[in-house]
């Protein structure tokens, strides 16, 4: 009888394959276990073992928590996720390198309960998920199938037991910045209001906060010996419309003086900056994705009762075009800003420092972009529905913002090992 690793392996490569009754037979196998007494316990040991070395893997070629639970999430389902994330916690317990406080910053988000029986992990999760021992078998080797399969993408941050991983600094502002609390409560506000002129006021005080605090960082980066590098941050680009997210995300992230790469095989577009310019671009995305979200269904309902009916041709028109147009008008404000920074330093003794200074680290993002992604393409966009894109550029005339960008998206070739 296989002992209990070698029934994972055969059940593993089974489900890898493509003749299902080989795989059922397998599966099957593991139910039975090795026959032992304890048989069936050690064949959950194993899948844990397994499991928890394939993900401590995945971390020094890219991947972060955060990103192992929204591809799990997207391929799979929830209680797969629900699965990963207990196993992550698992394998940071077992961690015995250095591990960077990012990392277990993200982790916590994830993990909300830490639990101390970690031998008995997958048994006690397909109680809390109600599955039997075949569906819980079969969901636990689909999550280590996806694990092990997923390729290397850009290494963002330091990882857990690398060089700098001890003293790496964090990716953006602090999470409880009191300007970031003010930005996040303005946004907010101009999310829930269903007054287009409050939403816009709103969003632009939020707007000239955050530009206002990148160029003081900017300008105090440049006064300090540090040698730090551009940073980066993976964001959700997941379907519908993944391209039009996709599109927004650079848009926000080049009125922010940040670049961004499409991965539409992973579900995320990940975007290169300095580290207040990452929160900028993470916190405007999401609230502009709420406010495009919230214009759009709007815009249906409008045309359900004039001319007819919703189409998906018409949606990804409408948010295509409500990523450019905001895009345009981020632009706007963060030149603005900028000028108005470089004339108020002008005034000043060494003024004119600051524009050599963004274009320093505009430089520098750049290079981190060829280093991290040498072989993007460009990613032709193209309109099909007139009307909803006429539709989609006034709700963005009418959208809560300010800052600025105005291209197509790019996107990383469509080669699996690339992010």
């Amino acid at each position: 009888m296989p002992d209990a690793d070698e029934l994972v392996a055969n059940a593993l490569a089974a489900v890898r394959g493509t003749d299902v009754r080989q795989a059922e037979r397998q599966l099957d196998q593991l139910m039975v276990g090795t026959g032992a007494a304890d048989g069936t316990t050690a064949v959950d040991a194993a899948l844990l073992r397994r499991l928890v070395r394939g993900l401590g893997r995945l971390w020094p070629r890219g991947w972060q928590p955060a990103d192992v639970d929204r591809i799990t999430s997207r391929r799979l389902d929830a209680r797969a996720a629900r699965l990963v994330r207990e196993t992550m916690a698992v394998q940071r317990r077992e961690q015995s390198d250095p591990v960077p406080a990012w990392f277990d910053e993200q982790l916590r988000g994830l993990v909300t309960e830490v639990r101390a029986d970690d031998e008995n992990v997958l048994a006690s999760w397909s109680v809390r998920e109600a599955l039997d021992r075949a569906d819980a078998l079969r969901a636990a080797v689909d999550v280590l199938a996806l694990v092990e399969s997923l390729p290397p993408i850009a290494v963002l941050r330091p990882p857990p037991g690398t060089t700098g991983a001890a003293t790496a600094r964090p990716a953006g502002t602090r999470s409880g910045s009191p300007m970031l609390d003010r930005v996040r409560a303005l946004l907010a506000k101009a999310e829930s209001t269903t007054f287009p002129a409050e939403a816009e006021a709103l969003t632009g005080k939020a707007q000239e906060l955050i530009a206002r605090h990148s160029i003081d960082e900017a300008l105090l980066a440049a006064g300090s010996e540090r040698g730090d590098l551009p940073g980066g941050v993976r964001l959700s680009t997941d379907t519908p419309y993944a391209g039009a997210k996709a599109l927004l995300v650079q848009e926000v992230a080049a009125a922010n003086r940040c670049e961004a790469v499409w991965s539409d095989d992973l579900g995320f577009a990940t975007v290169l900056g300095w580290p207040a310019d990452l929160v900028a671009v993470e916190l405007l995305y999401t609230s502009l994705l709420v406010q495009a979200t919230a214009a759009m269904l709007r815009g249906r309902a409008e045309r359900r009762a004039g001319s007819g009916r919703r189409t998906k041709v018409w949606d990804e028109s409408f948010l295509n075009a409500f990523a450019l147009r905001i895009g345009e008008r981020l632009r706007a404000a963060t030149e603005a800003a900028t000028n108005a920074a470089d004339q108020a330093a002008a005034e000043t003794a060494g003024a004119e420092r600051l524009l050599p200074v963004l274009a320093a680290r505009g430089e520098a993002v750049r290079e981190r972009l060829d280093t991290l992604f040498p072989g993007v393409t460009r990613h032709r966009l193209s309109v099909r529905d007139a009307e909803g894109w006429s539709s989609g550029t006034s709700a963005a005339d009418r959208a809560s913002l300010e800052v600025g960008g105005g291209r197509k998206p790019r996107q990383v070739p469509g080669r699996p090992d690339r992010p």
